[in-house]
């Protein structure tokens, strides 16, 4: 099992810019995907974007594409989420999570490590 622990959230005004991460500790997987969700209140949790551990191949959700970038550092075991141009709509619990295997799958259901959470919010 892998643990997850998020951090990097804030308040940011629009515009703006936040990084992410998601730092992973104990038995990892031979090979896997790292991903990042985000809930807003009284919304369903949403994929943002996944990263291939291994291969490095990324997806990103058409809401964030050419704004946000996830990458990795593999010595450090963690996920990094730059967001740029940030917008009001981006305001969410911002979750990390993993699964075994080498699909970057966007439903949370597909995954069953996760992170506690980092609140993002921007204001207009």
């Amino acid at each position: 099992q892998v643990q997850l622990v998020e951090s990097g959230g804030g308040l940011v005004q629009a515009g703006g810019s936040l990084r992410l991460s998601c730092a992973a500790s104990g038995r990892t997987f031979n090979s896997y995907v790292m991903t990042w969700f985000r809930q807003a209140p009284g919304k369903e949790r949403e994929f943002v974007a996944g990263i291939n551990w291994s291969g490095g191949s990324t997806y990103h959700a058409d809401s964030v594409k050419g704004r946000f970038t996830i990458s990795r550092d593999n010595a450090k075991n963690t996920v990094y989420l730059q967001m740029n141009s940030l917008k009001p709509e981006d305001t969410a619990v911002y979750y990390c999570a993993a699964r075994s295997g080498t699909l970057i799958a966007t439903t949370r259901y597909d995954y069953g490590s996760w992170g506690q959470g980092t609140q993002v919010t921007v204001s207009s």
